[in-house]
């Protein structure tokens, strides 16, 4: 048998796209966000709003996973997910977590540290009925997170509800909704020969007063 983890220890990859100093950002860390998030998308990264979060247990048990952005603004990331999943049931324990995007195309990561929120009810609703009409069904669908026996709950649950709103609007489940991260933290990374990587580190002093400063890589 081959020696998996020696392979795997032999995996390298040097990064030479880009550099990332003081002169070539903004002060404010959402616009540089921006800046950053175009740049994914110019360069066709697939799904550059896929970010993994991190949630935490009242005990610190650490939890993670991969959710999609659903909105930005001079406040924080905005995802949406079911109230009574793992990620919710840790959020409402301990709201402190962590988001992470990684563009490999770009060579780029961004880190984003702060206390996470729920949005306003209406915002929750607005962009609930904004999604495909399978999504709506499917998130009355899915008890995320339970254990079931088997995919057929699923599937007749999902049947069920669809001859139910055939032709009806689907209400928003009183248990679904959006979550809004406020940093208290960004950092952003781009990959640098030598490992010598360049780390840009915005820290949230007070009302949005931003503290910037390099880190050793």
């Amino acid at each position: 048998m081959k020696n998996h983890s020696q392979e795997i220890a032999q995996i390298r990859k040097e990064y030479t796209l880009h550099g990332l100093d003081f002169t070539d950002i903004d002060s404010n860390p959402f616009i540089q966000f921006k800046h950053w998030f175009d740049d994914a998308m110019k360069a066709e990264v697939p799904e550059p709003n896929a970010m993994h979060l991190a949630t935490a247990s009242a005990s610190g048990q650490p939890s993670g996973r991969i959710v999609l952005l659903k909105g930005l603004d001079e406040t924080g990331f905005v995802f949406y997910t079911n109230y009574e999943s793992q990620k919710g049931k840790n959020l409402a324990e301990n709201p402190l977590a962590s988001l992470t995007f990684f563009w490999a195309e770009l060579e780029r990561q961004v880190r984003i540290e702060g206390k996470v929120e729920k949005v306003a009810e209406e915002e929750s609703i607005a962009y609930f009925h904004s999604r495909p009409h399978s999504s709506q069904l499917g998130a009355w669908a899915s008890p995320q997170s339970q254990a079931i026996e088997n995919r057929e709950v699923l599937e007749n649950n999902f049947k069920s509800l669809e001859a139910k709103y055939e032709e009806g609007k689907v209400p928003k489940p009183s248990h679904w909704g959006g979550y809004r991260l406020l940093p208290q933290q960004i950092e952003f990374w781009q990959g640098r020969p030598s490992r010598l990587h360049d780390r840009i580190l915005y820290q949230n002093e007070r009302s949005n007063l931003w503290k910037i400063e390099r880190l050793a890589p």
